[in-house]
């Protein structure tokens, strides 16, 4: 890899991060325009789903191919290849005139931000080797990925009252531009893995593709269609049974597209599945109290984002340099315990929350609960999950620990959204008022996202091992004491 200056490594982060963020915004910045593009193409209210769904099928789908493809081709080039195609397609759902357009785009989208954000975190570990650096480079990254949630809704709910929905898509397409023109300027060309004639793994990449979107199509239709229906419980088997297939192949195959070594890894396979449940209880927290505000308290979808914004600010100052300094004081087990500790408190703070709550009292100290929580455990939980994976195969490590959060998060929403029905259909039926009976519902989803918390916080608090201290290039005595001293 050609070695670059402090400086421009520093700004290709900020560069992979705003392409991260766009991916990251499009997973909720449409939900505060559906209404509006349900009315402007006639989508009817189940047809509407597909403008989500098609996203989430092929972005949870393709990111372990992604991952591959960007170990073998190069991490670089991949990422490039990925927010040119994400790019494309955003300008594609902004000029959409009928469903059928805007839904392949949207599936297009999906399939350009998987493999962008398959090779992210491996290019960050391709830029920074310094410890101290590392960890801080890292705590950007996790502030995009827990903060810019909360600023699609802002951002949507902005775009839409203002210009129109097709401008939550045509946004993207300027910072895309951006992203791509300084992606070839600052990034270095990253090396790829030779190993086998860098031969790709067909039937392992087609069958974990196929498990994946059957699981994902699943998932998010489970509500719909009913957790125990044939088609729920028929559309998991075969997933099951795919992966069963994946696992077989990989085990067999010279050159496998996962190999299953990389789960002996005692780190990255436990910080899967701290993600796993961190990001169903991110949504228990993001998606049950955007909810709560907008239907309960009456907050418009500015008002929603707004109320968020204290947790996101929390959350960016961890980023911009506490975060690494607790896990270069404390490593990385004391800093993700206590963060999902108080994202738990904050949890269980809602299970309270009134029907005429009031912000100051009933909704900002979970929010800053959580900020604290998010801004101290994803940075260390990213480290954990990368720190001893080699390099040759970072991206594929990258893609396991993002699909481990689209599902963990996909599968949480699912679950959550069916507790708080069931429970608010039950309170309904036995009198309770309907305003009454929905936030019941909620109630009961925050407490099992807070439970969430609680596990992922044990497991990464007794089970991860503080990984060995990154070797240092021969300026690193000199940035590590600088980084000290800021």
């Amino acid at each position: 890899m050609t070695q670059i200056d402090d400086r421009t490594r520093w700004l290709a982060l900020y560069i992979l991060c705003l392409g991260s963020l766009m991916i990251v915004l499009d997973a909720t910045i449409v939900n505060v325009a559906l209404p509006s593009i349900r009315e402007d193409l006639g989508f009817s209210e189940t047809s509407l789903a597909w403008v989500v769904n098609a996203y989430l099928l092929t972005y949870g789908g393709l990111l372990l191919l992604g991952g591959r493809l960007g170990d073998l081709l190069g991490h670089r080039r991949m990422f490039i290849y990925g927010i040119t195609l994400f790019t494309l397609s955003s300008l594609a759902c902004g000029l959409s005139s009928s469903q059928g357009m805007l839904v392949v785009a949207r599936a297009v989208q999906g399939v350009g931000g998987a493999v962008a954000s398959a090779v992210s975190l491996s290019l960050i570990m391709v830029l920074f080797h310094e410890t101290a650096e590392r960890a801080k480079a890292m705590g950007f990254f996790g502030f995009v990925a827990s903060g810019g949630g909360t600023l699609g809704v802002l951002l949507g709910g902005v775009l839409t009252d203002s210009l129109s929905w097709h401008w939550i898509f045509l946004v993207n397409v300027p910072i895309g531009v951006v992203v791509c023109l300084l992606c070839l300027r600052l990034l270095p060309a990253t090396p790829v893995a030779t190993g086998h004639g860098g031969r790709v793994d067909v039937p392992g990449a087609l069958t974990v593709t196929a498990a994946l979107m059957v699981a994902t199509y699943a998932i998010v239709n489970g509500n719909d269609n009913g957790w125990t229906s044939f088609e729920t419980l028929g559309l998991l088997a075969l997933a099951a049974a795919l992966l069963a297939l994946f696992i077989t192949i990989e085990a067999r195959v010279s050159a496998p597209l996962v190999p299953l070594r990389l789960f002996g890894l005692h780190n990255l396979r436990t910080a899967n599945i701290i993600g796993v449940l961190w990001a169903a209880a991110m949504f228990a927290w993001f998606f049950m109290a955007a909810l709560y505000l907008q239907l309960v308290l009456g907050y418009s979808p500015l008002e929603v984002g707004l109320a968020f914004l204290p947790s996101t600010l929390i959350m960016g100052a961890f980023s911009i340099g506490l975060s690494a300094r607790l896990v270069m004081r404390y490593g990385i087990r004391r800093p993700l315990g206590v963060g999902l500790g108080l994202a738990s408190i904050g949890l269980l703070l809602f299970v309270r929350a009134p029907v005429d709550g009031n912000y100051l009292t009933d909704v900002l100290p979970s929010m800053i609960l959580l900020g604290f929580g998010a801004g101290m455990a994803f940075n260390p939980m990213l480290l954990a999950a990368m720190g001893d994976v080699d390099q040759s195969e970072a991206g594929l490590a990258s893609g396991v620990v993002n699909t481990a959060f689209m599902m963990g998060g996909a599968l949480g929403l699912a679950i959550l959204a069916s507790i708080a029905a069931s429970r608010s259909d039950s309170l309904r039926a036995s009198g309770d008022g309907a305003l009454d009976a929905l936030l019941g519902g909620y109630h009961l989803a925050f407490l099992v996202g807070a439970i969430f918390a609680v596990a992922a916080a044990t497991i990464g608090a007794t089970l991860l091992r503080e990984p060995a201290p990154a070797p240092a290039h021969d300026e690193a005595p000199q940035r590590a004491e600088e980084f000290a001293g800021a």
